[in-house]
């Protein structure tokens, strides 16, 4: 394992001023194989606001421990107001750490980089066009669970904190949905800061190889085509140049076809539930760091640093072109017409990568007696892979004038204020004729997932119809920075739709329904002024045995095709304005 001071000299990109405070990190104090704790990190960055006036420390709002989320700014001008740092061109990085505190190197790495790039002089000078914003622990009630068992395949640290919440969520599954006040805070946060791009450090699982690090980039089909176009084409080959010069070569996160990599592997896919699916919405480049969890926690800490250290070194670089090649994307999101949903894999689109693996080798297991796999790292290998990382759209839907939603949905509006949303309120009652959704069909989970039961595989017809709504109903136009986030969240067909969140399952129970004894009667008499209704059904009897033997089916099928049937039932209510029109707002 190396020493501190091997370890020290491997991070350093120049000699520190000899007038500057030594701050060496509860990381750096111990023998390469711990990290910070909660309390330690906030501490430390204490100091660092103490010792530097380029560094400010500010709590933001709650967690669900009740602990505040800090946001750490370093600012070589001493400019700590985002709108200000805008308007002077310059980049924003955002670095968030500890969404899983057993995956804590990003903690570490990131305190020593933010005091080497003020203590050092040719570190610092990258700092003149790009502000950092870190976020030192994101999941508080995580960090401060720490044990030494929870991570079972992980190598070191020797302490770590547990991946759920306090309230026992994931966070990296949680920025839409918001159901944690860390989720809530983050969204005040990167609303406010509108960072340029953003990196969230991680750990990974699965497959044994011999890079130390992978990386998630925001997948570049889902991201707007000017921005793809720099990410894959300029930014991505520059970070892996970097890093390999760094010594440590990089791959794609592993996410493998098969049980092992041999059969190539697929590009992450990550829908808005995650962090870089979330910052896609608002056209911020993202990055998720994965390293491996069987390499040593100091090498896991090292090419943690460097891939930031790369970070920085690119965004200095490229800083005008990152911010007018934003500007460019959100200009066409708020004309872009159609939005895609849903997404697949396009298999016959494939890549060859360079990969560094082990062979993957079986053998009995001692425990079952049954044949286990194993990576035998005395068989190392150097080839190429398959690499699958191209996707279409499924589902694609035209975005309306404006969404009008009833103000009885209370925690979708929440939601969207956290994200400043633009909103006006009608003014008096009136009657809107807007395209409306019917879910016919939806597929439901059988068991919680991050505690909901989510829905998926959603179909709806789409009826234009007058619908009731009242003062204080809200309106949202689709012409605001926040146009993706809104068809992401309102359409139900979206993957994390408010609808597949379970945030509307009221609408899918009937409320009223009949007794046969008094409805037979009724039945038989609009049966008879409505003889088309009569050949739909005698045609669904020959159709389907069941339901000819069914006399209660039979029954429910007039019923729905009376006024007796709620027209509420699995009606959305949220409606989609197609038209401009005057509104009393």
């Amino acid at each position: 394992m190396l020493t501190t001071l091997l370890l020290a000299a491997l991070l350093s990109t120049g000699a520190p001023d000899k007038d500057k405070p030594n701050l060496k990190t509860p990381y750096e104090q111990g023998s390469g194989n711990q990290t910070a704790t909660y309390d330690e990190a906030i501490a430390w960055y204490q100091k660092l606001d103490e010792a530097y006036d380029e560094v400010k420390m500010l709590p933001y709002g709650a967690t669900d421990v009740g602990q505040p989320l800090h946001l750490v700014i370093v600012s070589t001008d001493k400019d700590f107001d985002p709108a200000s740092i805008k308007q002077k061109n310059k980049r924003v990085l955002l670095i968030q750490n500890g969404i899983h505190p057993g995956e804590p190197e990003g903690i570490d790495a990131t305190m020593m980089l933010a005091r080497d790039y003020l203590q050092n002089k040719k570190l610092r000078k990258q700092l003149d066009n790009v502000v950092l914003a870190i976020i030192p622990v994101y999941n508080i009630g995580g960090a401060l669970n720490r044990n030494s068992h929870t991570r079972t395949n992980q190598n070191g640290p020797e302490e770590y904190g547990f991946r759920g919440n306090a309230r026992n969520l994931d966070l990296n599954r949680d920025y839409i949905k918001t159901d944690s006040r860390n989720a809530q805070t983050f969204q005040q946060i990167f609303r406010e800061w509108d960072p340029d791009v953003f990196m969230d450090n991680h750990t990974s699982n699965g497959a044994d190889y011999q890079h130390v690090m992978t990386l998630i980039a925001t997948q570049h089909n889902k991201l707007n085509p000017t921005l793809a176009k720099y990410l894959s084409g300029k930014m991505v080959p520059t970070l892996y140049e970097g890093m390999k010069q760094d010594k440590f070569p990089m791959v794609p996160y592993m996410n493998t076809v098969d049980e092992t990599p041999d059969k190539g592997i697929i590009g992450f896919m990550e829908s808005p539930r995650y962090a870089t699916g979330y910052t896609a919405l608002y056209n911020t480049i993202g990055f998720v760091p994965e390293t491996h969890m069987l390499k040593p926690f100091n090498q896991r800490v090292q090419a943690t640093y460097k891939l930031m250290e790369n970070m920085i070194e690119t965004v200095h670089r490229d800083a005008d072109e990152i911010g007018k090649l934003r500007q460019q994307a959100k200009q066409q999101t708020l004309t872009q017409k159609q939005f895609p949903l849903n997404w697949r894999l396009d298999t016959t689109k494939v890549a060859q990568i360079p990969f560094l693996g082990y062979e993957a080798k079986y053998k009995p297991s001692e425990v079952s007696g049954l044949e286990r796999l194993y990576y035998d790292r005395k068989s190392p290998y150097s080839k190429k892979i398959n690499y699958y990382d191209e996707f279409v759209p499924t589902v694609t839907v035209e975005k309306p004038v404006a969404y009008v939603i009833p103000q009885a949905w209370r925690e979708v509006i929440e939601r969207l204020k956290l994200n400043n949303v633009q909103m006006q309120q009608l003014k008096r009652d009136t009657i809107l004729t807007l395209d409306t959704y019917y879910i016919t069909d939806y597929k439901t989970g059988q068991r919680p997932y991050e505690g909901h039961y989510l829905h998926s595989d959603v179909k709806v017809e789409t009826k234009r119809m007058p619908r009731q709504y009242f003062k204080g109903d809200y309106v949202v136009y689709l012409n605001q920075e926040a146009n993706r986030f809104l068809v992401e969240v309102l359409e139900p067909q979206a993957v994390d739709s408010y609808f597949n969140w379970n945030f509307f399952d009221s609408i899918l129970m009937q409320k009223e329904y009949f007794s046969s004894y008094v409805f037979e009667d009724l039945a038989a008499q609009y049966l008879k002024q409505n003889p088309e209704l009569r050949k739909q059904l005698e045609a669904r009897k020959k159709q389907d045995p069941e339901f000819a033997k069914n006399a209660r089916a039979q029954l429910d099928f007039v019923y729905r095709n009376t006024p007796h049937y709620e027209y509420t039932h699995q009606l959305y209510p949220v409606g989609r304005l197609m038209q401009d029109v005057k509104l009393p707002l």
